[in-house]
């Protein structure tokens, strides 16, 4: 497994956010984890790219990174795209793709990624503040892809995009998938994210509901009532 998630809690005061999951996602695997607001989503992807503190063991690449310092991650292959984006407003849209690359410690070429991403490359000396949510959404991913990661994470990516630009970030994550690179996608969208995903995981209060192929996670009578808009 390239992850490798177990007893994973996660505490924000009193409050036992998420309460000791167990979750992996083998090489080459899109996994999706889905559920409603305030389930946990985040917080696990926080939890597991050491943005916040947690308990439980974390092995990534067979390695234990559960106390592995944040900025050491990239480095060693796992990139996140936070949920809101994340990107340097007030840098151009070139110079947010290089900060992806620092993360690596080296130089890289941004045109792999301008091939993936045309309209970055038409407004490559733009100030990243001023694109639309769409545009913004595909510099967080194209940031991160920078850094050549193993493994990618991604929160929410469709949040606040209107549909049609829904449908071209979830082509390019399919393509990202298709290119080899791992990825643990948290999405409101259920129906998206398991129509794309080999595997899924339903949290629900900080627990592992559900779990299992994405094909029998969509047809499954609770997800489908729960999450995705069908009569039970």
């Amino acid at each position: 497994m390239l992850l490798e998630v177990k007893n994973l809690e996660v505490h924000y005061g009193g409050i036992r956010a998420v309460k000791g999951i167990d979750l992996e996602v083998a090489e080459g695997e899109l996994v999706c984890l889905i559920g409603a607001n305030g389930a946990g989503k985040t917080t696990t992807l926080k939890a597991i790219s050491r943005l916040i503190p947690s308990s439980g063991t974390i092995a990534y690449d067979g390695n234990d990174v559960s106390r592995a310092k944040v900025h050491e991650l990239p480095r060693q292959g796992l990139a996140m795209v936070p949920e809101g984006r994340g990107i340097f407003p007030q840098l151009t849209v070139e110079e947010n793709l290089m900060m992806g690359a620092y993360a690596r410690g080296e130089q890289r070429s941004t045109e792999k990624q301008y091939a993936t991403f045309p309209r970055l490359k038409e407004r490559r000396l733009q100030v990243a503040g001023t694109l639309s949510g769409g545009e913004q959404q595909m510099l967080a991913l194209a940031r991160a892809l920078m850094s050549d990661p193993k493994l990618l994470l991604l929160d929410e990516p469709s949040m606040g995009l209107a549909p049609m630009m829904v449908t071209r970030i979830f082509d390019v994550v399919r393509d990202i998938a298709s290119r080899g690179v791992t990825i643990l996608l948290v999405e409101q969208n259920a129906r998206l994210a398991l129509e794309l995903a080999h595997r899924g995981y339903v949290m629900e209060s900080g627990v592992i509901a559900l779990s299992g192929k994405a094909q029998d996670l969509l047809n499954d009578s609770r997800v489908k009532e729960a999450y995705l808009g069908e009569g039970a």
